[in-house]
């Protein structure tokens, strides 16, 4: 029971950038936008984020540099899509070799100028990341462990995912977005400012994801600076979304699931104790090809897919 909770308590960690990114992807489907620029973004995040915290020795400044750099990076992808036009396929991949690239760059840079060939978080930083203890209720059995046991990250991935889906569904401004990448010529004649809603959400999605990859750049390699630390993260997280259902609250049980795949193979039981770590590895990226493959024969029934995702929109042609 006890190897069985902190199984738990490991997969909502390691779950918690795919929420991130998921969430932030989301946000740039729904105006009609297929971003494939996720990893890159969060590869941004995670060097700005790092970078932030060894610089300033304060987490908030970090969290702060990693949303406004995935912002930036999403500018990017949004002049060239909305503004110029370009195919959002090309640009996404061009945003995911771009940001990866600069992000090790960087990485290798700030590392040769280090004296000690190494790049470490200041530990006033690694304290705030810490999981937080909160006053009786950390210390309940069971439920303590399950519900307040995680770092920051955790809780404002959720919190994140929450506002996010109120946002979407609740609010005059949400239900606008919705209807851009449902029929961004209808909202339009409308009167709904079409551009301006797609910089807004491609924007803030790319700041979320960035949160996302400071998650990978300080947490999952212990406050030390390793090259690639997203790893591949951003690629499942633009499947999640299909797993999602498009919907911010799915996307925290679905970043769940598969964070649960990420640490499986720390706690092999029965004939899994015989398998190879590699076959555990492969399997996130194996369940995602499976969603995918799943979903296209399904086709479009009982998917919530934005109906003008993957195109642009020429005002001209209205």
């Amino acid at each position: 029971m006890d190897m069985f909770i902190k199984f738990l308590v490991a997969a909502i960690g390691a779950g918690t950038p795919l929420l991130f990114g998921t969430v932030g992807e989301i946000l740039n489907e729904k105006v009609g936008h297929l971003n494939l620029g996720v990893e890159g973004m969060m590869a941004i995040g995670a060097c700005a984020g790092f970078m932030g915290g060894y610089l300033s020795d304060n987490f908030l400044v970090a969290l702060l540099c990693a949303f406004l750099a995935g912002m930036l990076a999403a500018l990017i992808y949004a002049v060239l899509t909305v503004t110029f036009m370009a195919n959002q396929n090309v640009a996404g991949l061009t945003m995911t070799i771009f940001g990866v690239g600069i992000s090790n760059f960087i990485g290798v840079y700030m590392i040769g100028t280090s004296d000690s060939g190494t790049l470490k978080l200041p530990e006033t930083v690694t304290a705030q990341m810490r999981s937080i203890h909160i006053p009786v209720l950390s210390d309940l059995p069971v439920v303590g462990e399950l519900v307040f046991s995680y770092n920051p990250f955790v809780y404002l991935g959720i919190v994140v995912a929450a506002v996010t889906g109120w946002y979407l569904y609740r609010t005059k401004t949400g239900l606008n977005v919705q209807a851009i990448g449902e029929n961004p010529g209808a909202a339009d004649a409308a009167s709904i400012q079409v551009t301006k809603w797609k910089y807004f959400n491609i924007l803030l999605g790319g700041g979320i994801c960035g949160i996302g990859g400071a998650y990978c750049g300080m947490i999952i390699n212990g406050g030390v600076w390793i090259s690639n630390s997203v790893n591949g993260l951003g690629w499942i997280a633009v499947a999640l979304v299909i797993f999602a259902a498009w919907k911010p609250h799915m996307a925290i049980l679905g970043s769940f699931v598969f964070g649960a795949l990420r640490v499986l193979k720390y706690y092999k039981v029965g004939f899994m104790v015989n398998l190879p770590d590699a076959f555990f590895d492969m399997l996130p990226f194996l369940i995602t090809a499976l969603v995918l493959i799943i979903t296209s024969m399904r086709g479009s029934k009982g998917a919530h897919i934005p109906a003008f995702l993957g195109n642009n929109y020429f005002r001209e042609e209205r």
